[in-house]
């Protein structure tokens, strides 16, 4: 073993020992990327849905316009009880919480009233004590809420039994609850919070808490107290880890086992929100008997009554991305439940994935100091799709969720360090003839050549880009009036100063045809966001050309300020070297560049400085973008509508534009009806002196009203 060889192994095996204690402190940045796995995981596999006996009484938006808006009075809800009583559900879960007194109770009503008899009082009814007398020996189980402020705590309706050491300290901790209304609390069958994510830093919900605890009682969630319900049973049996204080394994519910995380969570093993899981309020509280369909659904299951309702602001993100009521997730943990069908992380995982950190680490190691690189990274693909393999075959058939992302990505490091100091040190021959020819070529096309012998022949690929077209206004004008040493100055100042956004926005200059510049992005390398990037190289732009004329960097005094027009569109071009085989530029051509060229054109008819294709458009959320109509462009065979990009985000956002933007939708309206426009008109001029560049634009706008018409 030579000296070099010596020292690389060290500092592979220095690194390796870092990379596995960073992964054993387990810092919020690895734990996102290994949920963000998981979730992946679901995605790909998510649970199939099954017709189990679980439904959801949907609150609705077709439900709040039929029957009022939301809070109904509890009279209603206890029509509501008594209609899913009598269709023979085995238990109903409320995910509302019922902590105020009915606003709407006539009792309550009539005690704000001035010179009211106080004797009425006591003979009108109250929604909450007819509600309360609904639930009277029916399997209802109401939801509480987690609160920061008083110390109520709620009763717990069923007993707790434990195997092995304490289980106190497990669950999340809860210092007080929000109290329910009393005669409601008394009645109820069960009691279970309904807090799905608690103190969890993200909004996707991957695992919901079975259990709180204040540290005396446990006090179980909604899903768990309406499966308990549900069967009649009156206790739960926890089981902790034998030997180890405060770890839960696994939680009996009636007839139903349940592993758990340590803490006493249930890993979320969704599937896709379905219409089969909701039956809307509205059918369940219409005039007469339930429908065939209806009373199928409801007949023999455990229904949630909770709210989809926008509105009403209870809205979750799960692992497979969609956002869903809260009281989904409720219904898909009875759900789980039932069928069977678990994740979970085994305690053994960490010890694990950081063995494995360490033992690949240090093979990938040896190898990249003893063998070929070539070797080596072919052990090393081989070591990260066995990971890989191994990780989806346990979630897969044993619902068992290891990260395959940090040993590989630890490996992927410990790779790269070897053989970064590998080429560092151990090949310091091949890299000083490197540099010895790079003096003949320039480091890019040596760069080039030598990883890819093929970018020295003609031809291109199809690809995205987004191609900008920019043309000074009245170029001929301005030539007329001076020497042609005096254009080639003045173009020179120009160019210069507005290209330099081009490649300060990584987009590559394609050429200077005259007083014009081609350019484009994504090409030859992927940019992120490409059409972005040009439109605020285009700003850049704007910005740019003001700053010169009102310096008088051209020297052309008072008498005239240059302006210039901007063209942009997305689309799919075929790019690369193009020429003769002597001779060659690489470059971009096909449609996606014709349509931006004549878009830059049509900026003399608009009378705006930047325009961009409906295309670029899509990709500009938060952009402050006008619409222009649908102009004809040449060549085009149908009309391609266009829109002035007046700013960036931090201008699309301003007051200023909202109310612009809500008088150029009513102007656009008026002219694609033909409409009288007149005051519309005028306000928009108004509301766009407070932006610069349209007035012009607004002034032309008229003259253009088949531009909306046609488009319409």
């Amino acid at each position: 073993m030579t000296r070099a060889q010596q020292v690389g192994v060290i500092i592979g095996l220095a690194i390796v020992a870092a990379l596995t204690m960073l992964r054993a402190s387990d810092p919020p940045l690895l734990r996102l990327a290994r949920n963000l796995t998981f979730d992946e995981y679901q995605r790909i596999a998510p649970r199939a849905f099954e017709n189990m006996p679980v439904r959801i009484v949907d609150i609705d938006e077709a439900s709040l316009r039929e029957l009022g808006q939301w809070p109904w009075p509890r009279d209603r809800i206890a029509v509501l009880v008594n209609r899913l009583t009598e269709m023979g559900v085995s238990a109903i879960a409320f995910d509302i919480l019922f902590a105020e007194p009915d606003r709407l109770s006539p009792r309550n009503i009539v005690r704000d009233i001035d010179g009211v008899d106080p004797s009425l009082l006591g003979r009108l009814p109250d929604n909450d004590e007819i509600f309360a007398q609904s639930i009277v020996g029916r399997p209802v189980v109401l939801g509480f809420g987690i609160s920061n402020e008083g110390s109520y705590r709620p009763p717990v309706k069923a007993g707790f039994a434990f195997t092995g050491e304490s289980l106190f300290a497990a669950p999340p901790h809860i210092e007080a609850a929000t109290p329910l209304r009393p005669q409601l609390e008394e009645n109820a069958a069960g009691l279970g919070h309904i807090s799905l994510n608690p103190g969890a830093p993200s909004p996707v919900v991957r695992a919901v808490p079975l259990f709180l605890s204040d540290g005396e009682q446990l006090y179980p969630n909604l899903a768990l107290e309406a499966l308990r319900v549900a069967q009649g049973a009156t206790t739960y049996v926890l089981a902790g880890a034998p030997d180890v204080q405060d770890t839960m394994t696994h939680a009996k519910i009636g007839d139903f086992v349940v592993p758990v995380t340590a803490a006493g969570e249930l890993w979320l093993y969704v599937s896709p929100d379905r219409a089969e899981r909701y039956v809307s309020a509205r059918h369940v509280l219409a005039p007469g008997d339930p429908s065939p369909a209806t009373k199928a659904a409801i007949e023999g299951s455990i229904v949630f009554v909770g709210t989809s309702a926008a509105g009403l602001q209870d809205i979750r993100t799960t692992a497979l991305g969609q956002n869903v009521p809260g009281v989904s997730l409720h219904a898909q943990t009875v759900e789980q439940i039932l069928s069977g069908r678990f994740l979970s992380r085994p305690d053994w995982a960490d010890g694990l994935e950081i063995l494995c950190i360490a033992a690949a680490g240090c093979l990938l190691v040896m190898l990249t100091t003893f063998v070929s690189p070539a070797v080596a990274l072919a052990c090393g693909l081989f070591i990260t799709a066995m990971g890989l393999v191994a990780s989806w075959l346990a979630f897969l058939y044993g619902g068992l969720l290891f990260d395959p992302l940090a040993p590989i990505v630890s490996g992927s490091i410990t790779h790269f360090a070897a053989t970064a100091f590998r080429f560092l040190v151990t090949d310091r021959e091949r890299r000083a003839v490197r540099r010895a020819f790079g003096h003949y070529l320039s480091p890019s096309l040596l760069y080039r050549i030598e990883h890819n012998p093929d970018a020295l022949r003609l031809g291109g690929d199809d690809r995205e880009l987004t191609v900008m077209f920019v043309d000074v206004r009245n170029f001929t004008e301005i030539s007329e009036r001076l020497a042609p040493t005096a254009v080639v100055g003045f173009l020179n100042t120009l160019l210069d100063a507005l290209s330099r956004h081009v490649i300060a926005n990584e987009g590559t200059l394609d050429k200077f045809i005259g007083d014009s510049i081609m350019a484009f992005w994504n090409a030859p390398v992927d940019v992120a966001d490409h059409p972005a990037k040009a439109v605020r190289a285009a700003l850049a732009m704007r910005e740019t050309l003001t700053r010169l004329n009102a310096d008088d960097a051209f020297g052309f005094g008072g008498e005239q300020s240059v302006s210039i027009g901007v063209g942009i569109h997305t689309g799919i071009a075929c790019v690369g070297n193009m020429g003769a085989e002597a001779h060659f530029n690489y470059s971009a051509v096909g449609d996606t560049v014709n349509v931006a060229a004549r878009i830059e054109a049509s900026c003399k008819d608009v009378l705006f400085d930047i325009l961009v294709s409906e295309e670029t458009a899509k990709a500009l959320p938060g952009h402050a973008l006008l619409e222009a109509g649908a102009l004809a462009l040449k060549g085009k065979s149908t009309r391609s509508r266009l829109f002035a990009v007046v700013g960036d985000e931090k201008v699309g956002a301003s007051a200023e534009f909202a109310e612009l933007r809500c008088l150029h939708l009513k102007l656009v309206d008026a002219l694609r009806s033909r409409a009288p426009n007149r005051k519309i008109l005028n306000a928009a001029k108004l509301k766009a002196a407070k932006l610069d560049g349209l007035a012009d634009f607004y002034r032309r706008i008229s003259r253009r009203a088949d531009h909306f018409a046609d488009h319409a």
